[in-house]
């Protein structure tokens, strides 16, 4: 069977159902490859004529705001417990030092962590749980989550279906540049981070100096 032939068979619903639930979970704080889903659905629907954009990207919308909401549930019931716990698990991705610099990144930026996070891999994972164990009010999260989840999922969905429409060849190959500078910024963003918190934790951990000529006292 030829691709376009096989595309056309898959169901759109089948389609909205696996964007919204995998952006969901990954929103939730399971990682899951959302964005690469969004972007190979929203190119399909440039294809398919059955898909329709408007709901694809709706459908993204829901699993993110919804899968982000449970994390902060998840996370405010849980509490300090849940990132101990997490911390004892994973310990280079819940460290005491990395939930200290998340910490000081949301006292900091407050909504904001939240909306940018949507857009940054890593922070589009654990800002939901982390806004909850961090007690930030959730009329405060809840915006910033809807309003991050329909520029991020709206944005995607529509760019890359109109892009597609119009050049489906030059969008696969930018498909995959953006998948790698994607992958480039996230770990990136997480070297930056490691170092950082490695650099606060031998600064705390640094011994005193002891006054000239006490040892000859």
């Amino acid at each position: 069977m030829h691709v376009q032939e096989w595309l056309d068979s898959v169901p759109a619903v089948a389609v909205y159902a696996l964007v919204g639930l995998v952006i969901g979970l990954e929103s939730l704080g399971i990682p899951l490859p959302g964005e690469i889903v969004l972007v190979s659905a929203a190119l399909m629907s440039s294809q398919h004529t059955g898909i329709d954009p408007v709901v694809l990207g709706a459908c993204a919308t829901a699993g993110a705001v919804i899968g982000d909401s449970i994390g902060y549930a998840i996370g405010r019931k849980g509490g300090r417990p849940l990132l101990t716990w997490l911390g004892r698990k994973f310990p280079r991705h819940f460290g005491e030092a990395h939930v200290a610099t998340a910490e000081r990144s949301f006292e900091k930026w407050g909504m904001w962590a939240v909306f940018v996070g949507r857009f940054i891999a890593l922070l589009r994972i654990f800002a939901g749980p982390l806004a909850g164990v961090l007690r930030m009010p959730y009329w405060k999260f809840l915006i910033a989550n809807v309003l991050g989840g329909v520029v991020w999922a709206g944005g995607t969905t529509a760019v890359v279906y109109y892009v597609g429409m119009v050049a489906e060849d030059w969008l696969k190959r930018f498909s995959w540049m953006a998948l790698v500078a994607a992958i480039v910024v996230g770990l990136g963003s997480f070297v930056i981070m490691k170092r950082r918190s490695q650099r606060e934790e031998s600064t705390e951990e640094a011994p005193e100096a002891e006054p000239v000529g006490a040892d000859q006292a």
